[in-house]
């Protein structure tokens, strides 16, 4: 795949005069950006404004098929793909049936937020889908479970920082006067995520698919270096994977749902489609990939590391090797790719319920300004809870299955219920149902281990 085809080979085409809101509409890269100047400069606002309410999708419509892809597979892939060997050796190598189940599972509900946004084509992000089905209450418990998510996702992302940046620059002693109690480890995270956070401040997601490609190149880089280090690493994958061991699959559920959910930035990905027709087509593409990616992974992990593998494969890998080294750089440079793709559903639903009277200009200060703010408390939070593995199965648990599977498919019940068919409906609710099941009991093993662990290690201090 060329990947300079897919940043800057856009198609060029004859701007419509017809008004027609169809999802077909292409617009010449010349003529978006003469549009975000007129924006810019405050003019033109009637014709914009007309050809908004025409045709809401016109003016986000900038992303092709493969622009799409890269978006969804680098909203999937990354963080997760840590977690999947340890989920199979703690597991057992059965577990990698509910790793595929539930690939599926979310690359189906993700098909059912598609045809949802189909249905209403004022609906521009998860939470107007919820509205769309249930009103103000579905919106507000949509937004709530939305930003939990994304609160407890980057919190995620910045421990895994934490933790392989402190393996890269192992022997380094940072300290400053004035923070005695800071760590060299802290220090370095606190600067990863100062550098980070002017991509919070792009403006959609056609301009930060560099980052999603970014992304997926860091975690194709991560899996290569696993399988060099099996094959010119001098470790020898001979470990035997148990068969199943049943009491951890709660919580080893809500790992690998953690890996699979992506599903709160699907609308806007939709959206920014120049075809939203092939949505259903992205949605295949990418949880295809990234499902095989996972399950492969978590294989050679368990195979090369057995009961020591660390909860990030990463860290387990052999000191001193170039493919360690290469390895901890691209699982530091993952997290620091997908801070704006994490924010982009809050900050859409920023701009279009508060900001709407705004430039574009000032808009872009107030989005960026509200994400640095909150990625600085997140920063606070990681570095004092740094317990990876029980803040990611919570995650997972708790949030990313009802957002993953249980949400869409209740919304298109709702939605399409004098147009849906028994065995369509029997799915949807077997879903539902396996769904509560998974967010009860992974929620509850996942918050146990981590209080366990908690009062663990401050009692031993």
């Amino acid at each position: 795949m060329n990947l300079w085809k897919i940043f800057f080979n856009s198609k060029s085409s004859d701007i419509s005069t017809n008004c027609e809101p169809t999802h077909e509409v292409n617009l010449a890269v010349k003529w978006v950006d003469s549009c975000e100047a007129c924006l810019e400069d405050g003019s033109n606002d009637h014709e914009v404004q007309f050809q908004n309410e025409t045709d809401p999708h016109a003016s986000d419509a900038k992303s092709s098929f493969l622009h799409s892809v890269a978006n969804m597979i680098g909203m999937l892939i990354g963080l997760g793909q840590l977690s999947t060997s340890y989920g199979l050796e703690n597991g057992g190598w059965i577990s990698s049936f509910l790793l595929v189940a539930l690939g599926i599972a979310c690359a189906y509900s993700s098909h059912l937020l598609g045809k949802c946004l189909e249905n209403n084509r004022k609906a521009r992000n998860y939470t107007d889908i919820g509205h769309h089905a249930f009103g103000s209450h579905g919106r507000a418990i949509t937004a709530a479970f939305i930003y939990l998510e994304i609160f407890m996702a980057l919190v995620s992302y910045t421990i895994s920082l934490h933790d392989n940046l402190k393996m890269v620059f192992l022997g380094t002693n940072i300290r400053f006067s004035w923070a005695q109690h800071v760590s060299t480890s802290q220090v370095l995270t606190v600067f990863a995520v100062l550098v980070a956070l002017p991509s919070l401040w792009l403006r959609d997601l056609a301009s930060i698919s560099f980052l999603s490609i970014s992304g997926i190149i860091m975690s194709l880089m991560i899996f290569v270096t696993v399988a060099c280090t099996a094959v010119f690493g001098g470790v020898t994958a001979n470990h035997t994977i148990p068969a199943l061991r049943l009491k951890n699959i709660p919580h080893i559920s809500g790992l690998y749902m953690f890996s699979l959910a992506g599903h709160i930035v699907f609308p806007d990905i939709h959206r920014a489609m120049k075809d939203p027709s092939k949505f259903t087509k992205v949605s295949i593409v990418s949880f295809t990939f990234v499902t095989l990616l996972y399950a492969s992974l978590a294989f050679m992990g368990a195979k090369l590391f057995g009961p020591e593998v660390n909860p990030q494969i990463t860290l387990s890998m052999p000191r001193g090797l170039v493919f360690t080294k290469i390895a901890l750089w691209a699982t530091v440079l993952t997290p620091m790719t997908k801070y704006a793709l994490e924010f982009t559903p809050i900050a859409i639903e920023i701009e279009h319920r508060f900001l709407y009277s705004m430039t574009s200009r000032t808009k872009m200060i107030v989005r960026g300004t509200i994400g640095s703010i909150l990625l600085l408390i997140i920063l606070v939070l990681a570095l004092s809870v740094p317990y990876f593995q029980y803040v990611l199965g919570l995650t997972g648990s708790m949030v990313s299955t009802a957002i993953a599977l249980v949400f869409p498919s209740v919304f298109y019940i709702k939605i399409f219920w004098n147009k849906i068919s028994k065995p369509i409906l029997a799915l949807n609710v077997f879903l539902i149902a396996i769904g509560c099941l998974l967010a009860v009991f992974g929620s509850i093993s996942s918050m146990k281990l981590l209080v366990e662990c908690f009062f663990r290690v401050h009692s031993a201090s």
